[in-house]
């Protein structure tokens, strides 16, 4: 595994920062009850089927579009059927705040407006392999929020899932956001730290990463 870097405000990569302790434990809590309510429908929290059969390790629940292997629609075609929960203000809110907090933008950041969300759960076994987050017609940056226990995570180039790559521990309430040249690049989490969330958030265990996108899809 490459070093661990210091847990510095950092960029990564051309357009990846990495903001230390950016939310709030108020603000944690708060995503942690939304996360829970969006958890129990009216589409249900799930481990998504790939293509080849399996599912994937972390569990998975979306609010503006649904996302499933390697699609978005409106409807959960693979967990019920429902139509997800339409994606909130708050939260088009809280994606602009850490645009700027990001790239100290703030004009560029008032016209980030974020439609979809995948919450994943990871327990103490979930691990996520290298990929590419492209399944949106646009390429606006991602911004990733951890909430819970710590993990590794692993943020490498745009050509191939290995090296060169950078390692960094993303614990709660830190904010990573990657656009511009590093929008697609390969990530992914191959280690979390189990019994490191604070119950103060509400999460007495796991990890939830909220990650918000821009889809292009009318």
């Amino acid at each position: 595994m490459e070093p661990l870097i210091p847990r510095d405000r950092a960029q990564i990569a051309p357009g990846a920062v990495h903001v230390p302790d950016w939310l709030s434990p108020a603000e944690q809590h708060a995503i942690v009850i939304a996360c829970r309510d969006w958890a129990t429908g009216p589409v249900p929290m799930r481990a998504a089927r790939l293509p080849g059969g399996q599912r994937m390790s972390v569990r998975t629940v979306c609010v503006g579009w649904h996302w499933q292997p390697y699609r978005y629609t409106r409807t959960a075609d693979d967990a019920g059927g429902a139509r997800v929960v339409p994606f909130p203000d708050w939260l088009v809110r809280l994606g602009r705040r850490a645009l700027t907090a990001a790239y100290d933008d703030p004009v560029a950041a008032s016209r980030y407006t974020p439609d979809t969300a995948l919450i994943n759960h990871y327990d103490d076994q979930a691990r996520m392999g290298m990929h590419q987050d492209k399944d949106e017609k646009v390429r606006e940056p991602v911004v990733s929020l951890s909430i819970g226990d710590a993990c590794v995570f692993r943020f490498g180039n745009t050509e191939t899932r290995t090296k060169p790559y950078t390692d960094v521990e993303l614990h709660s309430g830190d904010l990573f956001v990657f656009g511009g040249p590093s929008r697609l690049a390969y990530h992914g989490v191959p280690k979390t730290f189990p019994g490191t969330a604070d119950p103060a958030t509400g999460l007495k265990s796991g990890r939830l990463n909220i990650t918000m996108r821009v889809t292009g899809l009318d």
